[in-house]
């Protein structure tokens, strides 16, 4: 389960900014994972609440939202959703497509006290 290393690198990255910003207790974090970053929320979330225990962070809600598999085909020089893990271009039907969203996982904000 690779969530728990995500899970340890989110807090390892949170803890080092709310020392930055003198935050004392994390309330809520709002993730943005793509769909083929292979990352199971509910996973994720249960590894924060386990590691997170007894420390400022505890009790802190995750939210998460998924963001889809875009594409980019050059030769129609559009941009799509690819579906289904399909890897062809809609419009063409060409395999030349370039992966631009729904691979990452990002922290957009915290909120803190």
């Amino acid at each position: 389960m690779h969530e728990m290393s995500i899970a340890q690198s989110l807090i390892e990255i949170l803890a080092e900014e709310m020392e930055k910003h003198g935050a004392r207790t994390l309330r809520t974090v709002h993730l943005k994972i793509g769909q083929l970053s292979a990352i199971v929320p509910e996973a994720l979330s249960f590894c924060f609440q386990v590691i997170s225990e007894g420390t400022e962070m505890a009790g802190a809600n995750l939210v998460m939202d998924i963001v889809p598999l875009q594409g980019y085909c050059p030769g129609c020089d559009k941009g799509f959703e690819i579906k289904d893990y399909h890897f062809a271009c809609p419009l063409c039907g060409g395999t030349n497509i370039e992966t631009i969203a729904g691979q990452d996982l990002a922290i957009v904000d915290m909120e803190v006290e």
